[in-house]
């Protein structure tokens, strides 16, 4: 069957998320003859105010969204029999127009650790400082002061996080430090800074600041709404990509396949659930998966869609003071929020320019708090954390409102809350994400998240429901639990939920808890526990004996012109929200794409992006 060849490019791209961008752009601005085609599934996320005001970023996750795509995998007797759901982005800049907009910077030696030529820190660490400016304080040595991206505190301060810091260096007996992303502090109650322009008061995500921008170059080109099937090859070297509408974006558009043609690079960045099912529609991966989807294997390759990884996390809400400021009423819509978009237009401050977190811990736990978690988590501390001081076991943070969890969304009466969030940055369980063949004979896919299957991976979030329940009881704003959203505790428990008048003394005992409590806290966080909106790994960057998919310079094996950027690659988990990384790993690929193609990248004045 044929399809029309609507035009040919010197490099296309196959996903036009957060890594895709940065790849695009910084080829454009090195070399702007360079024809270079992004196409995307989603929509494009041009100065629309969902992607651009900070505030915004939880109507992408609602259960309506099209920013986003709900990833929904298999069910998990881990998970007391729930179908895990995964969001990521869907859209122009894909995650990095949807998060969180957490500023959180992996350890060093999390990308040492890889054991990957050239992805070592001493050679990222240039690339971590050139891809931001880093707002909030001058002349720190690991942060960049003229990067594309911007880093802020934000367009104001919350005072519940300030409660949470006052609380964790008294009560929590940790110390306090401005900068926990200096590749090396942790265990440190610090202010949590956020990917928002400090000026403007918006997101600051990869669409705007490396593609958008560059609207006066006619050789970089995006096409919204475009999805890629899968990757034409002759005789295994990659020469085009075939893609159609996307039904969602363009519901009433043509659905016939369509190619287009690369002369130098195909590059798949469709994402941890992209790229795999890309690559195996296009024949490449392992044996068993692709004959039953019948498909004609061109390269067997096993490691495809292998190593899923992810965070595992947790919110559980607390009631908030009356007097305090939430995002709350800002979200229901309430008339703070005309006052606030009034400010914010002026000035790019007030609450638009929030994501209501402010204040983090990446936190280890002391001897004492070691001995109080579960028997099972300590052969994993003992071969991972010990002895490296710079990785963090979970990160605690206080949010000022509610953020319900995916798998328990709570219809609550109007008025002040807080929520709790911790997640794990190093869980032990992988997954796999895989095409399959639907009972209708339509393709779908086979998705295992692997939450909790490793018994040592829910010990640290138990224990994190308990440190993080005594740090809120303690702070001033608090004003109880909403029952609903935390363990069923049995009736008679001293651990019961509850409103309450008002706080705790700092040095009041800590709750008990029962066995039977135990129990309750272990099966909430099997209802509850969900992704973290950090997948990862499974077009791994490891040798291909090893189940890799793509070499040190992301070329996938067995096949030519064909690489792979976007955190599919990471081979191992980092301890981070994903941004960062996904950035990263966008500057180093566009370098070695530049390198592949003559261009001399190292003159840095060639390709500034603002």
């Amino acid at each position: 069957m044929s399809h029309p060849i609507l035009s040919e490019f010197d490099i296309v791209f196959a996903g036009g998320g957060t890594t895709a961008c940065v790849v695009a752009g910084r080829l454009a601005a090195y070399d702007p003859s360079l024809r270079i085609l992004i196409l995307e599934a989603g929509q494009h996320a041009l100065d629309k105010p969902i992607h651009v005001q900070p505030c915004q970023f939880l109507l992408n996750q609602a259960p309506t969204s099209t920013t986003v795509t709900f990833n929904i995998g298999n069910p998990s007797s881990r998970l007391n029999g729930r179908t895990p759901i995964v969001p990521c982005g869907r859209c122009v800049g894909g995650c990095s127009c949807v998060n969180l907009m957490l500023y959180t910077r992996a350890p060093a030696s999390d990308y040492d650790d890889w054991g990957v030529n050239g992805w070592e820190s001493e050679n990222l660490i240039p690339l971590m400082k050139k891809l931001e400016t880093y707002e909030v304080r001058p002349d720190l040595p690991t942060h960049g002061y003229d990067g594309p991206i911007k880093v802020s505190s934000g367009g104001c301060k919350l005072g519940i996080c300030d409660e949470f810091i006052q609380v964790g260096t008294t009560y929590h007996k940790r110390q306090y430090a401005d900068d926990t992303n200096d590749l090396e502090t942790c265990n440190t109650y610090s202010p949590w800074q956020k990917y928002i322009d400090g000026t403007t008061g918006k997101r600051s995500d990869a669409a705007h600041h490396y593609v958008y921008n560059q609207a006066h170059n006619q050789n970089l080109q995006i096409w919204d709404g475009k999805r890629v099937k899968r990757i034409i090859f002759e005789d295994k070297r990659a020469v085009g990509v075939e893609f159609a509408s996307d039904p969602v974006s363009f519901p009433d558009a043509d659905q016939s396949l369509s190619i287009v043609r690369a002369s130098k690079l195909v590059i798949v960045s469709s994402g941890t659930f992209g790229s795999p099912t890309i690559l195996e529609r296009s024949g490449i991966g392992a044996e068993a998966v692709l004959k039953r989807c019948g498909i004609e294997q061109l390269v067997n390759l096993p490691g495809v869609g292998e190593n899923y990884q992810d965070h595992n996390n947790a919110f559980v809400p607390y009631l908030a003071a009356d007097e305090v400021v939430t995002m709350d009423a800002l979200w229901r819509g309430e008339s703070i929020l005309q006052e606030s978009l009034a400010q914010w237009n002026s000035n790019g401050k007030s609450l638009i320019a929030q994501n209501g977190l402010d204040s983090k811990i990446k936190w280890r736990p002391d001897d004492e708090e070691l001995k109080a978690m579960d028997p099972v988590f300590q052969p994993r501390w003992k071969e991972f954390f010990q002895d490296r001081p710079d990785k963090a076991v979970a990160i605690f943070a206080a949010l000022a409102g509610y953020v319900s969890p995916l798998s328990r969304p709570l219809n609550l009466p109007p008025r002040n809350y807080m929520t709790a969030s911790y997640y794990t940055l190093y869980p032990m369980s992988v997954g796999s994400v895989h095409i399959k063949l639907t009972e209708n004979g339509k393709e779908g896919m086979d998705f295992t998240a692997g939450y909790l299957d490793d018994p040592s991976d829910i010990a640290p979030l138990d224990f994190g429901y308990k440190k993080t329940r005594e740090i809120f009881r303690r702070m001033a704003s608090y004003r109880g639990e909403v029952t609903a959203g935390h363990p069923n505790f049995p009736e008679g428990s001293a651990a019961a939920c509850g409103e309450v008048s008002g706080p705790v003394d700092l040095n009041a005992p800590d709750i008990i808890y029962t066995a039977e409590d135990d129990e309750a806290i272990n099966q909430f966080h099997r209802d509850i526990v969900q992704t973290a909106w950090h997948s990862l790994g499974t077009c791994a960057m490891k040798p291909e004996a090893d189940q890799g998919v793509v070499d040190a310079r992301l070329n996938v094996y067995g096949v030519s012109n064909l690489k792979v950027a976007d955190m599919s690659i990471s081979p191992l988990n980092v301890g981070t929200n994903t941004y960062s990384t996904a950035l990263l790993i966008g500057e180093r690929a566009a370098m070695i794409i530049a390198e592949d193609l003559g261009i001399n990248c190292m003159d840095l004045t060639r390709a500034r992006l603002r």
